[in-house]
């Protein structure tokens, strides 16, 4: 089981069982109880693998059991249940987001936010394992449930949008036979857009839960046979989206971040931004070029919003994941909001962001490694990309800057047992640099093996 800020994932009913899960819910419970003291109210929700379900009542007895009111969305995107969430205390999502559909997971939720750091290394030790016995519950908690406001929370956020295409645009939707069902044709429709989808029945999917590698070949002849404006993909849990333009290409997550950011600064006048540090040169001109300043932060949807929080940014994101924030609206990386954003964009800001953006190419990779290898083989790196690196950044793991225009990041991942690569240049270097870096990285890893 991988337990991090992403949340607790694992493959279920091996190394995430439901015991696991009852346990992880009541550290969760215990720590809310201490925090929160009385009268604590917390939201579910749940994407639609075959798992969620079993996983979700487990969760709710859990929760009822420390005296801890639940308020349950059912089936619900993610982004949605993070929005409803601040009208609670706290929630719980059953999901594994992108991950395979034998894998599943909880995502923690506090104030309306992902859980942090801190707060998650404090709840895992029993908030100084200082735990509360359940017989001092009452025991009169109970589940309710509800029906989110988020379509008309979205609606009137993109009221206050200054420059919206005029243009009533035709859209293609991969809803992936998961939480996006039922929800992303009616966003769409409310805002006067044609839409048309697949994989739009629940749990039923032509293709994995992760959109990000996926070839979407049946979203991209739809878009294109029926000269659609755009096509969106969205993943199991809808916080992620996949961009397809109206000629069936598959747009990189950093240009879909790059047209959020872009819409930002034009529709909400955002000026401050936080990015993640595996997040793409061309977001980072962008803002600079339109007199904004930035940040960047560690990967990771928390870590970026922490960063966010700190310096009062306007706006936030990951270039790996297109995962947009705007903390003013919502909490998380929100699929919804990208999707509609994008829609409804000016066609020549659109253009301009695609010419900067195509200066660049990235190349995200990842090596499946062992955890007790990880810390050996990242100092090791370290030391070998020192002597050819203008500089080394390590917030988050080891960032190679070789030019201004080029970079490596090497970071553990934080859902799986894995290395995550990424490397960015000017277009037509990135290829070569990214076999040149991979090869000296499996080299060295295999030299730590056979030591071993």
């Amino acid at each position: 089981m991988k337990i991090s800020v992403s949340g607790a994932r694992g493959i279920y009913n091996e190394d995430f069982t439901l015991s696991q899960v009852h346990n992880l819910t009541k550290l969760f419970s215990d720590y809310l109880r201490q925090i929160k003291k009385k009268n604590i109210r917390c939201l579910s929700a749940c994407d639609t693998r075959p798992s969620s379900d079993f996983i979700k009542r487990v969760v709710t007895s859990t929760l009822i059991n420390f005296d801890i009111e639940v308020y349950d969305l059912g089936i619900a995107p993610t982004p949605i249940a993070f929005r409803e969430s601040k009208k609670y205390d706290c929630g719980i999502i059953i999901t594994a987001s992108h991950n395979p559909l034998n894998w599943n997971g909880l995502k923690f939720i506090l104030d309306g936010r992902g859980i942090f750091e801190n707060e998650l290394i404090e709840m895992l030790h029993g908030y100084n394992h200082n735990h509360i016995d359940n017989n001092e519950h009452s025991n009169i908690a109970k589940s309710y449930q509800i029906l989110p406001n988020y379509i008309y929370e979205i609606s009137q956020l993109i009221s206050t949008m200054d420059q919206v295409s005029e243009n009533k645009k035709k859209i293609g939707l991969d809803l992936c036979g998961g939480a996006a069902c039922n929800y992303a044709e009616e966003l769409f429709k409310k805002f006067h857009q044609k839409s048309y989808s697949i994989n739009g029945n629940i749990g039923i999917s032509s293709h994995g839960p992760d959109p990000t590698s996926d070839d979407l070949i049946e979203l991209r002849s739809l878009v294109k046979l029926n000269n659609m404006d755009f096509g969106f993909a969205f993943d199991f849990d809808g916080d992620r989206v996949v961009v397809i333009d109206r000629n069936g290409k598959k747009l990189t997550p950093d240009n879909t971040l790059l047209l959020c950011i872009a819409s930002s600064i034009i529709n909400f006048k955002a000026k401050k931004f936080v990015t993640s540090i595996d997040t793409s040169i061309s977001v980072q001109k962008f803002i600079e070029d339109n007199n904004g300043i930035y940040e960047y932060s560690k990967v990771g949807e928390s870590n970026v919003l922490r960063k966010a929080q700190e310096i009062d940014a306007d706006a936030c994101g990951e270039g790996s994941s297109a995962g947009f924030i705007l903390p003013s609206f919502n909490a998380c990386r929100d699929g919804f909001l990208a999707s509609i954003i994008i829609s409804l964009m000016n066609d020549r800001i659109i253009k301009d962001c695609l010419d900067l953006s195509s200066n660049y190419s990235q190349i995200r990779s990842k090596i499946p490694i062992n955890m007790e290898v990880q810390n050996i083989l990242m100092e090791k790196l370290e030391n070998e990309f020192k002597k050819i690196s203008s500089e080394i950044v390590k917030l988050d793991g080891i960032k190679i800057i070789l030019d201004e225009n080029s970079w490596i990041l090497i970071r553990k991942s934080n859902t799986e047992y894995s290395l995550r690569i990424s490397v960015e240049s000017l277009h037509g270097r990135t290829e070569s640099l990214a076999k040149q870096y991979l090869n000296k990285i499996n080299e060295i890893h295999d030299q730590i093996v056979k030591r071993n």
